[in-house]
């Protein structure tokens, strides 16, 4: 037995014990290693060993003991799980001898959860599912998945959109009020229309879109005058059919935005409404919201008025029927001659303004992809912008920015469009490049409107030795949705927002009821909770599905490319070695130069790796063979072809 002396010892050190413990509430944050960190309140990260970390899921919130472990260093202990946000994901399936498991398609769980088989749904190894926990790891570190819904395997025809609809959130039905709201509208299409509106169905406005557009929310009228030209732009308007926060108002916002995927689309607006209702069809007089633009014979924008109408498109044309009849090449057209000759007019002078006195986005090459009856890709076609195109741009531009404008001028609380320019923790980057390689440009406040300007302006120079313009872009920051007017630096504006598009995005959608309340005098509605940040994350979320699905199909196109030799051109660079697209085909791979005979040393200013032997740099052409292509993991590598001496 112990003696008195002995107990007393055991009592204090327990004391001692207890008082270096902490209790605290955490979010786990999960790595891609199988520890973890417990993130208290007060911003501390703790670490959770990889035991613990089999408990939790990322971003559980629990509750933590946490103590020094024997090199005195604080480490977190898992005692309850308070809630979990983890509930539906995709993943794919895969086996182990007879075990079922489900790999989850999250950047944060690298486990793989096991699937009980009355849980299974009939799915098979290399299946790609929805799936759901079943049974969370807290109590023993073993969590279970069910199986909700199965997509089929990589060679199931339309499996890469299916999954990319689910997996970002773009499959969930109206609920039920919704839907009877949408139910009463269409059935009552055609009934009397709210608000004062002119009569411009008279008017020969032209529609001009792809040949398979049924959501046409833009149409065109332009005549000249004795200064320059009057440009109109009507533009579908659902508002005035979808009360401000309604069930399907708050249907609407969840979605944000159409998604559009090769061979598959998710309308924003359900296409009974859009197609039948909304859309400006040739023939069918439908409520517009009108910009009529006043402009000079220089293509600057001298007045304009907002207002409600009623139109009926007189054609609806297709890009390149416009274009052949626009080189000269079409006579079909000659029906529409006077407003198709105006607008390329105004097409010509807004563009030359725009250059002359603000930046414009560099063309890009296109890429036409066209899907076999397995939905997988048969064939990859290059194709510049047509003019007929640059055309309709132009003129939603123009259009934009008179929105833009009059939400600012009314103290509209947007939502407008900004662009930041350079992110601001690379801005020390940016000067210090132009110090050391553009000293003409160095004395330039990049950070302003104008200087932003005048550098961008300054790399369209065509006798620069290194692609700054490439470099330039891994520093900026992207775009975002603002209540409050702010420059578009990309565009060197002020102001602008996007109005064209109210059957395809929510912002567009807002930017009309905005409009709309000035013009009839009304108070705006106030926006639903969140709807900037909601809408910042569903565009975001339909970029990212775009990529996935054109990531994947371009992955099972280059497996039977393996072997052959392209030229492509880098477009991304570290110091590992650089990502090429093929210049035929716009397949990305990578290139890893690790293992190169030659010693890279990689400069992070100018993104360029170099050798005693050679360079490589953004924008370079490379010549490669392609040599391994993983479906799954949508990886496609290069190996470098050496040059001949």
């Amino acid at each position: 037995m112990l003696d008195k002396n002995a107990l007393s010892q055991l009592k204090e050190l327990k004391t001692q014990i207890e008082a270096t413990k902490e209790f605290a509430e955490a979010r786990v944050k999960g790595t891609q290693a199988r520890y973890g960190f417990a993130v208290l309140d007060d911003g501390r990260e703790v670490f959770l060993p990889p035991d613990e970390m089999l408990k939790v899921f990322a971003d559980d919130r629990i509750r933590v003991c946490i103590q020094p472990d024997r090199n005195d260093k604080p480490v977190a202990e898992v005692l309850k799980l308070i809630n979990s946000p983890l509930t539906e994901f995709n993943g794919r399936c895969v086996t182990k001898g007879k075990a079922v498991f489900v790999e989850p398609d999250l950047p944060r769980l690298s486990r793989w959860l096991f699937i009980p088989p009355h849980a299974r749904n009939g799915i098979r190894e290399g299946d790609y599912v929805r799936a759901a926990i079943m049974r969370h790891p807290i109590r023993d570190g073993k969590p279970q998945a069910k199986v909700l819904k199965v997509f089929g395997n990589k060679d199931q025809p339309g499996v890469e959109c299916d999954y990319a609809i689910s997996k970002y959130g773009f499959d969930k039905p109206l609920n039920a009020a919704a839907q009877s709201q949408l139910d009463a509208i269409v059935a009552t299409a055609g009934g009397e229309v709210s608000g004062d509106r002119r009569d411009l169905s008279d008017l020969p406005f032209i529609t001009i879109d792809s040949t398979r557009t049924m959501d046409i929310d833009d149409a065109l009228f332009a005549e000249a005058t004795e200064s320059g030209w009057h440009l109109y732009v009507a533009i579908a308007d659902p508002t005035e059919l979808i009360p401000a926060g309604s069930e399907l108002d708050s249907a609407l916002l969840e979605r944000s935005v159409s998604l559009y995927l090769p061979g598959d689309v998710v309308p924003m607006i359900p296409a009974e409404l859009t197609h039948s209702v909304c859309a400006l069809s040739e023939g069918e007089p439908r409520p517009a919201l009108v910009c009529r633009i006043a402009l000079g014979d220089n293509g600057a924008i001298e007045s304009y008025e907002f207002f409600e109408a009623f139109v009926k498109s007189g054609g609806k044309l297709n890009y390149m029927a416009v274009d052949r009849y626009l080189s000269g090449s079409n006579d079909d057209l000659m029906a529409h001659s006077s407003p198709l000759e105006a607008l390329y007019q105004i097409f010509r002078a807004l563009r030359a303004h725009r250059e002359e006195h603000e930046l414009v986005m560099e063309d890009r090459v296109d890429y036409r992809i066209s899907l076999g009856d397995n939905r997988k890709i048969e064939r990859i076609e290059a194709q510049e912008k047509l003019q007929s195109q640059r055309l309709v741009e132009e003129c939603m531009i123009a259009a934009n920015r008179c929105a833009a404008d009059f939400l600012a001028a009314n103290k509209c609380p947007g939502p407008f469009v900004a662009h930041r320019g350079f992110r601001e923790d690379r801005l020390k980057q940016a000067r210090k490049l132009l110090s050391e390689h553009l000293p003409d440009c160095a004395e330039l406040s990049i950070d302003t409107l104008e200087g932003y300007r005048d550098l961008l302006k300054h790399l369209q120079r065509p006798e620069l030795a290194m692609p700054f313009r490439s470099i330039i872009n891994r520093l900026l920051a992207r775009a975002e949705i603002s209540e409050q007017a702010r420059p578009h630096m990309g565009m060197s504006l002020p102001a602008y927002t996007n109005a064209t598009s109210p059957l395809r995005k929510y912002t567009d959608f807002l930017v009309h009821r905005r409009i709309k309340a000035v013009l009839r005098k009304e108070s705006a509605s106030e926006d639903q909770p969140g709807a900037a940040g909601r809408l910042m994350e569903r565009i975001g979320a339909s970029r990212e599905a775009n990529k996935e699905v054109d990531t994947w199909l371009k992955c099972y196109f280059a497996q039977g490319l393996v072997g052959q030799e392209f030229t492509a051109r880098i477009c991304h660079i570290n110091s590992s070695g650089f990502t090429a697209r093929i210049i035929d085909n716009s397949i990305e791979g990578t290139l890893d130069l690790r293992k190169h005979p030659d010693k890279f040393s990689f400069d992070a200013l100018t993104a360029t790796l170099k050798s005693m032997n050679q360079q490589f740099q953004l924008e370079q052409e490379v010549t490669i063979r392609v040599d391994k292509v993983d479906v799954d993991t949508r990886d496609v590598t290069f190996e470098l072809v050496p040059q001949e001496e």
